[in-house]
């Protein structure tokens, strides 16, 4: 089973710069995108042999989530928690019959960090949440979780220490999740790899220089462990300031 997740800020802008491209070429079997950035019938997309499911942001041109799904889930819930963020349509989970698929875009913490408090208290809602499905059912996590957990996941570590993204708070939450029973699946891999990012800002050839954070994820249960067979960064795929990740898993 291969599976997609894709950042694409702003789907419509998105499509326009060949996503369709690259989703019928990968050809998953469940491919996420977050940071939609539209409302209901503002896209019709056509996509022969995948289900739909989307979550929309109240705000008009604001967050949102979707999953493209060749297999048709056993149910699906939109949103967990605290009210503000079930209004910006950050969470879609799909239960499948052997796992729950979470596709997952986490609030930033802003540039100032004035939205620190509430994020530290979404981390821990979600851990709780995904430890709850992961008492029934192994789990799937992916999406944009706006953290490069370690030094590793980012070009410059050092100058970025108090800024949104890397401060010890959200980094220490990441670390939490994963001690309580998940994997990193890409550091499962590649434990040591250097300069494998995900997204770049769009300052003049930051990209170009691979000046970048690993901050776009696919963590799974740890029982997974032994079903994975490889995940990927796909940094060569345009279109956003992020790139897809995928994973490949036997279930």
């Amino acid at each position: 089973m291969k599976l997609v997740s894709w950042n694409v800020n702003g789907l419509r802008a998105c499509v326009r710069k060949g996503f369709l491209d690259f989703f019928n070429e990968i050809s998953a079997d469940i491919f996420c995108v977050q940071e939609t950035k539209l409302q209901e019938g503002q896209i019709e997309l056509a996509l022969d042999g995948y289900n739909q499911y989307w979550n929309y942001a109240l705000k008009k041109g604001y967050s949102g989530t979707a999953v493209f799904t060749k297999k048709r889930p056993l149910s699906v819930r939109y949103g967990v928690g605290q009210h503000e963020t079930e209004d910006e349509g950050r969470i879609l989970t799909l239960e499948y019959e052997h796992f729950y698929l979470v596709n997952m875009y986490t609030p930033n913490s802003q540039r100032d960090l004035a939205r620190l408090d509430f994020r530290l208290k979404w981390e821990d809602e979600i851990s709780a949440y995904l430890q709850e499905l992961d008492q029934i059912k192994p789990v799937i996590l992916c999406g944009d979780l706006n953290v490069a957990h370690q030094e590793i996941d980012l070009r410059n570590p050092k100058s970025n220490l108090k800024n949104s993204g890397f401060t010890p708070e959200e980094r220490g939450k990441m670390s939490a999740l994963l001690q309580s029973g998940f994997t990193d699946t890409f550091r499962y891999f590649y434990p040591d790899k250097e300069g494998a990012y995900t997204w770049w800002s769009y300052m003049n050839k930051v990209r170009e220089r691979n000046i970048g954070w690993r901050i776009d994820y696919f963590i799974v249960s740890n029982r997974l462990q032994k079903n994975l067979v490889q995940a990927a960064i796909h940094s060569d795929v345009m279109g956003s300031d992020h790139c897809p990740v995928s994973l490949d898993i036997n279930l």
